[in-house]
């Protein structure tokens, strides 16, 4: 395994005083690393230096193609004072998937989560400890080789950037409104949905803007096909519980395999409950909703952990989802992987690493 060079800032950032006025992805931490990928020499010098900006020639094909991806994850600061990541192997495998459908060299997963420990240790102090604060650790690779052409890049650049965050949406655990997008459609089967690549996120602005200016948090979109089907919210996958089951789109190809996604299927049917991962149609969506059987929404994500959805619009019809208030299953939820995460549940499952 190669070492990492460590080169520690000489002027260290001014870190934020009030850890209730984090917001998210506003600060970055004082160090990130680095690492490049050249042809014929493979991924070589690996680094952490001082945050600062990266100079790229204007021919870089990652301006003009979009050969770029990344993940997103987190530290926590323990209630024991240790330092905690949440089911990191799992974030650095889904990479690996993105890796291989944008032609992105696969890098050592082992060797990406030692990185990511280094660079924490690096950054400890810069971990907040209010409750429901956390660390926000966002791997990423990009093309750098400069030329106008069409092709997999020959050379790229691995980068790790931190940030201190609070809550994703500025509700909170506050149940948000969903916006249901019927015009536009952000991906299919065969595309690359299923990958985490800046890409997609560029294809959900527009219907993303429109939510907004209507007063909405997120855009819940439908398959690119059929345009009937649920699939996933832009930030979140997104689950229903309609009378004693609980229901999420099940993964086709066309949405992110989200690790809380996982983690909830895994929590739901170790408590006993009925998990059905399938398709789900809006109009079966809004017949539960006239007919009782719809009891709680919530998507769930590294950002925003678990996030109740308390009203829906879709057309002109509006649906508000249990009263408009968390329901007991999301809370508990939210409850136990927090719980988890921070050290104050017992981890019976296995998913955390503690940094040393």
């Amino acid at each position: 395994m190669q070492a990492i060079d460590i080169t520690r800032t000489a002027a260290p950032k001014q870190k934020p005083v009030d850890q209730n006025q984090l917001g998210f992805g506003v600060y970055y931490t004082d160090h990130m690393f680095l690492m490049n990928y050249d042809a014929g020499e493979g991924w070589h010098n690996p680094r952490i230096v001082p945050y600062a900006p990266i100079s790229l020639e204007p021919a870089a094909m990652c301006f003009h193609y979009g050969q770029e991806v990344f993940e997103g994850m987190k530290a926590y600061c323990g209630t024991d004072g240790k330092i905690r990541l949440f089911r990191p192997e799992q974030n650095l495998a889904r990479l690996n998937l993105s890796n291989d459908r944008l032609c992105i060299p696969l890098i050592d997963e082992a060797f990406a989560l030692e990185a990511i420990k280094a660079l924490v240790r690096t950054d400890a102090d810069w971990i907040p400890t209010l409750d429901g604060t956390s660390l926000y650790i966002r791997p990423f690779i990009f093309a750098t080789e400069p030329h106008v052409g069409v092709h997999p890049a020959r050379s790229l650049l691995f980068c790790i950037i931190l940030s201190p965050v609070g809550a994703y949406y500025p509700e909170g655990l506050d149940p948000v409104k969903i916006y249901v997008e019927t015009q536009y459609v952000r991906s299919v089967r065969g595309g690359m949905g299923f990958t985490k690549a800046g890409g997609n996120y560029a294809a959900s602005l527009k219907a993303q803007d429109e939510a907004t200016k209507q007063g909405f948090s997120q855009v819940l979109w439908l398959d690119g096909i059929e345009r009937k089907y649920i699939e996933e919210v832009g930030t979140m996958n997104v689950f229903f519980v309609v009378g004693d089951e609980v229901i999420t789109p099940s993964l086709q190809g066309s949405i992110l395999g989200g690790i809380t996604r996982k983690s909830c299927i895994e929590l739901l049917k170790s408590w006993g409950l009925r998990v059905a991962e399938r398709q789900f149609s809006v109009d079966e969506l809004l017949a539960a909703s006239k007919n009782g059987t719809l009891k709680e929404a919530f998507g769930s994500g590294t950002a925003a952990v678990i996030s109740p959805i308390g009203q829906l619009k879709c057309g002109d019809e509006v649906i508000t989802v249990g009263g408009g208030k968390i329901g007991a299953l999301s809370q508990r939820l939210y409850d136990t992987l927090t719980g988890i995460q921070w050290g104050k549940t017992e981890d019976t499952f296995g998913w955390t690493i503690v940094v040393e």
